[in-house]
């Protein structure tokens, strides 16, 4: 008797289907980048808290400006989570195509009758701006975007994870997620659900084998692949 390969067997024991968005749905920052918006928010950041702002000029991670910006202040943090919500609109409407296979894989759930959310470090907002561009909305049940003025519940929190199966009516032990970095590994096994790395860069295979993800794959059109099988 064959055994099933890792992706096939981890899909065929979920009924839900977690996506992270940016990576396996969508390069947010391909056409706005990462860096240039981090500026942009360090900048509003230095205005007001000089200190703060310092600290934030050493990153290029806008979602890592907005951490130091919460920690230094509730106020100044939601200031710079509403201009990061815009500027993650902003991009996704000039961030070009969904990733490949991505669009294959979200037909290949519905056929297989495996239900579909978002659970994203990203704005809910830019999330579902993204979906009704692309006319992917029809396929995703829930979104659970960045949890407002609470960026420590942010993945790798579990808590994500455990609102969108909540939300889906089903036990996160029935989920598994598709993730494309180390905090999404770390969230799944903090939640108990299965979790497949997406190694859309030559490095990540190998972390995400040491992270002990259920399984990997560097092509999101073998996860449409497997689905069709389960």
């Amino acid at each position: 008797m064959t055994h099933a390969d890792p992706l096939t067997e981890t899909l065929a024991n979920a009924r839900v289907i977690l996506f992270d968005f940016d990576g396996p749905m969508c390069d947010v920052f391909a056409g706005l980048p990462a860096p240039e918006v981090a500026k942009e928010l360090t900048a509003l950041l230095s205005a007001q808290d000089e200190a703060a702002g310092t600290k934030a000029a050493q990153t290029d991670d806008p979602i890592e400006v907005l951490r130091i910006a919460h920690e230094a202040d509730a106020e100044l943090g939601q200031k710079i989570e509403q201009a990061l919500t815009a500027a993650e609109v902003r991009a996704v409407t000039v961030a070009g195509q969904p990733i490949p296979g991505a669009v294959e894989c979200l037909h290949a759930a519905r056929s297989a009758g495996r239900a579909v959310a978002v659970v994203s470090n990203n704005s809910a907002e830019c999330v579902r701006a993204f979906l009704e561009l692309h006319g992917l909305d029809k396929y995703v049940t829930r979104i659970v975007g960045r949890p407002s003025e609470q960026p420590h519940l942010m993945k790798p929190n579990p808590f994500p994870l455990i609102t969108a199966a909540e939300q889906m009516h089903v036990d996160v032990t029935a989920c598994t997620l598709i993730g494309d970095s180390l905090t999404d590994i770390q969230a799944a096994h903090a939640a108990g659900a299965t979790v497949i790395g997406f190694a859309n860069k030559p490095r990540k295979a190998d972390l995400f084998d040491e992270a002990q993800a259920d399984a990997v794959t560097e092509d999101m059109k073998a996860i449409a692949d497997a689905l069709a099988t389960v």
